[in-house]
């Protein structure tokens, strides 16, 4: 019972600590933005809000797919990333602390593996969106390549 117990502090606990920037960045606005058609406060979806009883900005497929790509940016980049730096950090110190135990050597491998695999899945969907994004017709100044 202390186990788990135990588990789910610490994935609560880690769970906290990614959250709290999320919600520290959801207030903030942009007014330095490049884009003119940016409506400032508004980060997720850059459209369509009224201002002074009127929608100066409404939206087009170019802004769902800007949404689109600051969500995947955010889980790629915010999350993914992060999430697997920490794994790499545990596995590293099971693998050093194991004190030549085969089993603790043995999942401090298996977790490396499977962090590995995590970023390579996590890296493909992106690549994979970012095609389907391209064909639909977005520039692709997003990723710094236009």
């Amino acid at each position: 019972m202390k186990k788990i117990l135990f588990n789910l502090l610490v994935f609560v606990s880690i769970f906290v600590f990614a959250v709290m920037p999320v919600l520290s960045i959801a207030g903030t606005t942009d007014t330095d933005s490049p884009d003119p058609d940016f409506v400032a406060g508004h980060t997720l979806v850059p459209c369509g809000h009224v201002v002074d009883g009127t929608i100066p900005n409404p939206c087009s497929f170019k802004d769902a797919l800007t949404m689109i790509n600051a969500i995947i940016a955010f889980i790629l980049f915010k999350l993914a990333v992060p999430v697997a730096a920490v794994m790499f950090f545990y596995a590293g110190l099971k693998m050093v602390t194991s004190g030549g135990s085969p089993e603790s050597r043995g999942m401090a491998k298996k977790i490396f593996t499977n962090t590995a695999i995590g970023l390579f899945v996590a890296a493909g969907a992106w690549v994979i969106i970012n095609t389907i994004l391209t064909i639909l017709g977005f520039d692709g100044s997003w990723i710094g390549f236009s």
